[in-house]
């Protein structure tokens, strides 16, 4: 038995690390930050951490305060590339955005300018995301917005799944960087349609409210290449979800992707307001909240619990 299948045994009554690692991980939380940038975001509890994890089987495990409700803010990046690649496939999808790791800040323009041929680096950056965006399909605006969201309810099997007004608000009033960027992938021809209208999309889908556990379900279809594995819906090509997979390992965790792939060696996801998304392959799906941000944008104790369950069970795919 490998180590990623005796995890999976040990969900219906994980053993007493898991509360353990979690108290521990915890007390880092007071050398993170809470983001502020987008002011909604600063209530955030410093001191929460929580951990989901989900199996094929429906096996579940909880710690923490896994009840907090927060946004998906860039998680959700990995789920509207997947609708895009279903709605337009990959050839037009690469011809707005590349497949390469920026090096730079997840919200800089550099490289736009810089480096030809001025599309942005890959998918998982700010700009990536807004010219993802811009490709989602629908009839009107409105329509576009319920695609967006009908998708996310169903990765999810959460009916109940909203945009969160307030934080959307508020990413619309502190957007001036994001506005700076969507102008400049206008002018240079990245985004065909109108620029306020494709960053209401990317706001909106950036303030999707979510648990710990709505990213593990999230994350189990991942970890079954597109299918979810406890209903057996197929919900993406298993091509699509392949190249999800592969920018989450090389650009998921901000400037700390390579870090993060060498000492938890899973694909991942993180946002902002301190969730991270991330699965054992053919196994399951986990998903995290902490707030309390390091320096490069990742929860700070939420990866701590990572590299303590990664190491404990052997858990890397390198």
């Amino acid at each position: 038995m490998d180590n990623s299948t005796k995890l999976q045994h040990l969900l219906p009554n994980i053993d007493s690390h898991l509360p353990q690692w979690v108290d521990d991980s915890k007390q880092l939380c007071q050398y993170g930050k809470v983001a502020s940038y987008i002011p909604e975001l600063a209530k955030g509890n410093i001191d929460a951490l929580g951990i989901h994890m989900l199996d094929a089987h429906g096996n579940e495990a909880s710690v923490g305060d896994v009840n907090t409700v927060f946004t998906m803010q860039s998680i959700s990046k990995v789920f509207t590339l997947l609708l895009a690649l279903m709605d337009n496939g990959e050839e037009i999808v690469f011809h707005k955005v590349g497949m390469e790791p920026t090096g730079d800040s997840f919200n800089s323009m550099l490289k736009l300018e810089l480096v030809q041929p001025g599309i942005p680096f890959n998918p998982l950056i700010n700009a990536g995301a807004i010219a993802i965006s811009s490709l989602i399909q629908g009839d009107s605006q409105q329509h576009k917005l319920e695609r967006v969201l009908q998708f996310f309810r169903k990765s999810t099997q959460n009916e109940s799944l909203q945009y969160n007004e307030q934080v959307y608000q508020s990413e619309l009033q502190s957007a001036d960087l994001n506005r700076s960027m969507a102008y400049f992938l206008k002018d240079n021809g990245v985004l065909e349609h109108n620029v306020d209208d494709v960053l209401d999309i990317y706001f909106h889908h950036c303030s999707i409210d979510v648990t710990c556990k709505d990213l593990s379900r999230m994350a189990l279809i991942l970890a079954y290449n597109g299918m979810n594995p406890i209903t057996g819906e197929a919900i993406v090509p298993k091509r699509y979800v392949q190249i999800a997979k592969s920018f989450m390992v090389t650009c998921g965790m901000y400037n700390a992707s390579g870090q993060f792939a060498i000492q938890v060696g899973l694909p991942a996801k993180s946002g902002v307001a301190g969730g991270i998304l991330t699965l054992v392959q053919g196994s399951i799906g986990i998903g995290i909240i902490g707030p309390a941000l390091n320096s490069k944008g990742n929860s700070i104790a939420g990866v701590a619990l990572l590299e303590k369950l990664s190491a404990h069970y052997d858990l890397s795919m390198f």
